[in-house]
């Protein structure tokens, strides 16, 4: 074999089906096949083009297997005259992963003339995974073996598994996702593969998008390239996949990096599509410009808060939504995105009120469905909360024999409550059902943190594609889609003027000024060091920065925590009363809830996994409790 001086090389940035092999095969023949015809000699697709990724245990099906190796077998013999690239599921059936289950590889297949190319010396015609990510949304052990432990379990050394495949352009260097995210691993696959000859570096992946990711991706990548001394290709896919709990976009963002770490164009984040480039072969050549690292701000956030609530819709089969709309940012948010890509007649917006519901808010409501120009209805709710009560509060529940009783009473908390389920679980439900449709849920990721939501009512829903944004991010995402998306307040401008309020009491008067128990700019950041921060942060790292005078540059806060609170004492009531409900009657609400959009690190669901272990404060915190109590 005779490296050629360049190649043709297409990025095919498909928009993978998670769980349906036969329908992204028939894609993937349209792109090969179009391929071909434009001259293209190597179509790169991503990892797990066939299958999808994020597919729970559909992986122990002996049947999907097998659908997805006949599929496989299918783009091999559709190879003629260029080579394909692509991820699938490798099997093995005479051997076992850990479980007892059939060997399982995370692969990269790659495809000539018709066949697979064989790998000479080497024990499959794929290259496997080396580095199984195991943290956030990802749990690939549970599922794959890989390169290490295949190393280990033949006597192997690794170098001698991690070899470039051979084909009659070049030696290509197959990497699939984390191989490339080397960093916290001890071994390089990539500089690996470039010490063995490679004259491209390819990494297939399937990376979900998170904020500023596709920042760190390019510092990442880019200087892999630049290490290796060779080009790397960059190819993910688009769509949404899932793990139940946590719904995940995935932007593309596809690209290639010469020997130098510059960028050679890219393809369009959250779309299908290819970019098709003659790639020089030759070591240290310079094709591309030097990358301009920017992070991600609210086009970048709306466009993947859209596209995966779109999305996620097509995949339910969803046609029809219902929104619940109060008067509040929340829902008037939730609201316009949807409005965005539905036809009017296809969404409906139902604003429910009862005797603390004001003017003001019923207004706003009416007039975000004028703006949008969707359905609306006004189905008030007094008399049915009326009738609840009238049934329950004084009611005595007694034993058949009578010899145990106790009265019901219900106090304005629950009355708070039966408030909130009378409009999702009777409303909100039983019209979704009319109209075949579904009700979102609302809920922000302040309001999930604490569980200020009520289980089995704004809780409720099929989707919360808010519940990974702050509150105040809310705020800022509603405020640039006026100023930049609607060009004028499609959202009106007085949701940003009142203070945010269930308006399930009177002491919930917005009308007075009366609102949400939560200061969101300071408990935002507060709440943001229990979930997002990397290194996550305790009640005792809280207290311990108080008392150290650093609190405000931890948390991220720009003004002085002192100015919120009367008194430590008082500082370390609000601190316990939300770290108990986070830990405690929040996380069982949270278990129940809908999936969550993930837009950012640590999304609740999969990507931040919690037991009900109960709150619990450590021995530390407990003493420096009791030292600023004292003092």
């Amino acid at each position: 074999m005779t490296t050629a001086a360049s190649i043709r090389i297409r990025l095919a940035q498909l928009k993978v089906c998670p769980g349906h092999p036969t329908e992204n095969t028939a894609r993937m023949l349209e792109m090969i096949d179009a391929a071909r015809s434009d001259g293209v000699e190597l179509l790169v697709f991503p990892e797990m083009a066939i299958p999808g990724y994020l597919i729970g245990d559909e992986w122990e099906r002996g049947a999907f297997l097998r659908e997805c190796e006949q599929c496989g077998e299918e783009i091999a013999a559709a190879s003629e005259g260029l080579i394909v690239v692509y991820g699938n599921v490798g099997l093995d059936a005479s051997r076992r992963n850990e479980d007892g289950r059939v060997r399982k590889y995370n692969a990269c297949f790659v495809a000539e003339n018709g066949r697979f190319v064989e790998r000479p010396g080497l024990p499959y015609p794929f290259a496997a995974k080396t580095l199984t990510p195991n943290y956030r949304e990802f749990d690939d052990s549970r599922y794959f073996y890989d390169t290490r432990k295949l190393a280990m379990e033949t006597g192997c050394n690794l170098g001698d598994l991690l070899q470039p495949i051979a084909t009659s352009r070049g030696r290509l260097g197959c990497m699939l996702c984390e191989d490339g995210w080397c960093g916290d691993y001890g071994i390089s696959p990539g500089r690996m593969l470039a010490d063995a000859g490679a004259d491209i570096l390819l990494n297939i992946s399937c990376s979900p998008f998170t904020l500023n990711k596709n920042h760190k991706r390019n510092r990442v990548f880019s200087a892999l390239a630049a290490e290796c001394g060779v080009p790397l290709v960059y190819v993910n896919n688009v769509g949404v996949q899932n793990n139940g709990k946590t719904v995940f976009t995935f932007d593309g963002s596809s690209c290639i990096y010469d020997s130098h770490g510059h960028q050679a164009g890219d393809i369009e984040p959250f779309a299908e599509g290819g970019f098709t480039f003659d790639l020089p072969l030759q070591r240290g050549a310079s094709f591309g410009l030097p990358i301009n690292l920017v992070d991600d701000g609210m086009p970048t956030l709306y466009r993947a808060i859209q596209y995966g609530t779109q999305t996620f819709m097509g995949q339910c089969g969803i046609e029809r939504i219902v929104v619940g709309v109060s008067g509040g940012v929340d829902s008037a948010l939730v609201a316009a995105i949807y409005g965005a890509f539905l036809d009017p007649e296809n969404l409906v917006l139902v604003n429910m009120p009862s005797r603390y519901n004001s003017a003001t808010t019923r207004g706003i409501a009416a007039d975000l469905a004028a703006n949008i120009g969707c359905l609306y209805t006004e189905i008030p709710i007094e008399d049915s909360i009326s009738v609840t009560r009238a049934q329950m509060d004084g009611l005595t529940i007694s034993s058949p024999d009578g010899s145990v009783s106790r009265e019901v009473t219900l106090s304005p908390f629950v009355m708070e409550n039966v408030q909130a389920r009378d409009r999702s679980s009777r409303i909100l439900a039983a019209l979704a059902a009319a109209l075949g449709g579904a009700f979102t849920c609302n809920a922000n990721k302040s309001e999930i943190t604490v569980g200020y939501s009520t289980l089995y009512g704004d809780l409720a829903g099929y989707l919360a594609n808010l519940a990974d944004l702050w509150k105040t991010e809310v705020f800022d995402l509603a405020t640039y889609l006026n100023a930049e998306v609607f060009n004028g307040d499609l959202i009106p401008a007085k949701v940003m003027q009142i203070p945010p309020s269930a308006e399930l009491s009177d002491a919930q008067n917005v009308d007075q000024g009366l609102g949400d128990p939560l200061i969101y700019t300071y408990h935002d950041r507060l709440f943001a060091s229990w979930v997002e921060r990397w290194d996550r942060a305790t009640p005792e790292d809280i207290l311990a920065w108080y008392v150290d005078g650093e609190l405000e540059s931890a948390l991220g806060y720009d003004q002085p925590i002192a100015g919120l609170f009367r008194d430590a004492a008082e500082f370390i009531e609000d601190l316990e009363r939300w770290w108990s409900l986070y830990q405690g009657m929040a996380l069982a609400k949270r278990i129940q809830a809908p999936p969550v959009l993930a837009v950012k690190r640590r999304a609740f669901g999969f990507d931040h996994r919690e037991a009900q272990t109960g709150p619990r404060y450590t021995r530390r915190y407990q003493e420096l409790k009791e030292a600023l109590l004292a003092g």
